[in-house]
């Protein structure tokens, strides 16, 4: 397995490791409700520097990212973040990303570690011969700090005042005299930044930042919960890429004011869903897990994608596609887990509905 800048930081703090995307990533250090829960109220620090990270540039690099992406590009300002999905020709989900306008004609996008080789491989393969595309990733990391009290640590750490940074923007600074690519996307659902810097700086500046008493390290398993929690979508369980991201999202992120690769499948997909996402919300703990059977008086009618015990509720929740005349809010599905059914009911996204993420 691949492992990041920070791997023996991981060891050296006790973390319980585990493989994903082809890394050995810290799955929890204290525990999953312990890190969430502290990412809720306080602080947490990631690594995510297993993500990818691609620079494309050049005359036709627009045009090239209108036909890749589903979202609008067009009209991102220099310091913009925009999410949305890359398509195959048949309008599966090749991947979900982010879009980073850096320059007039410079963009970065960042990429899911499982997807990335094939994400490079397909770009490369659509863009036209002037775009020059740079794979970032081997030389990039990636630090995720979380937590409304993010931009405290991070100040008081590093004695600066960061900018004022809107939601899903993004600018150069320094911290320590290092230049970084600070933006404000998040995956929590609380406010925090990203830190991008060169691999030799991960490290110092992971250790600094943890000088601080409000800030602990969190693992890949109180990331998804606190992900879920939000109801976003997870590539390999909410999204894939025999699917089109229509029923996910039903509409969002995808723009309505061009045609771009997969357009075709996306809008039939829209017009008439087949199956939709849905949230579910139980009486109880008991947590389904991914594929568990959902029932609607008797009849399959879909499975589960995401489920846990939502530790921020103190309840199980999950989400599922199901076909898409029992997605209604306020239907009680049943779902099947371990054997047996339970009645869960359908609500509205997020779960957790107090996030400080837009400030």
């Amino acid at each position: 397995m691949k492992k990041t800048p920070l791997h023996k930081q991981h060891i050296e703090l006790g973390a319980r490791m585990g493989e994903f995307g082809g890394w050995d990533m810290p799955i929890q250090y204290s525990g999953i409700l312990q890190e969430h829960l502290h990412t809720r109220a306080k602080a947490t620090i990631f690594d995510i520097c297993h993500m990818g990270e691609f620079e494309l540039s050049g005359p036709n690099v627009l045009q090239d990212l209108e036909d890749l992406l589903t979202c609008n590009i067009a009209s991102l300002d220099i310091g913009q973040v925009r999410y949305g999905f890359m398509l195959n020709n048949d309008g599966g989900t090749i991947d979900d990303l982010t879009c980073y306008r850096l320059g007039t004609d410079r963009y970065m996008l960042v990429v899911n570690a499982g997807t990335l080789e094939g994400d490079a491989e397909w770009i490369k393969g659509q863009i036209s011969a002037d775009t020059t595309f740079t794979d970032l990733s081997d030389e990039t990391s990636k630090l995720d700090v979380q937590g409304p009290k993010s931009r405290e640590v991070i100040e008081e750490v590093f004695g600066c005042k960061l900018p004022d940074l809107g939601f899903f923007r993004a600018e150069e600074i320094k911290l320590d005299g290092v230049t970084c690519l600070l933006s404000r996307t998040g995956y929590t659902g609380e406010w925090g930044y990203e830190i991008y810097v060169a691999n030799e700086f991960a490290a110092p500046l992971w250790n600094k930042l943890l000088g601080h008493d409000l800030l602990e390290p969190g693992g890949l398993g109180g990331r998804d919960t606190l992900r879920l929690e939000m109801g976003y979508p997870l590539y390999g369980h909410e999204l894939c890429d025999t699917r089109t991201p229509a029923a996910t999202t039903r509409g969002m992120f995808i723009s309505k004011k061009k045609e771009f690769t997969g357009y075709a499948a996306v809008q039939a997909d829209l017009e008439n869903p087949k199956q939709l996402l849905v949230a579910l919300r139980f009486e109880s703990k008991r947590a389904a897990r991914g594929h568990d059977k959902v029932f609607c008086d008797g009849t399959e009618i879909g499975e589960v994608t995401s489920g846990s015990v939502a530790p921020s509720l103190d309840v199980a929740v999950a989400t599922a596609f199901v076909d898409a005349q029992f997605a209604e809010e306020g239907q009680t599905l049943q779902i099947e887990i371990r054997g047996k059914r339970f009645p869960a009911t359908v609500v509205s996204l997020p779960f957790y509905k107090d996030g400080t993420a837009r400030g």
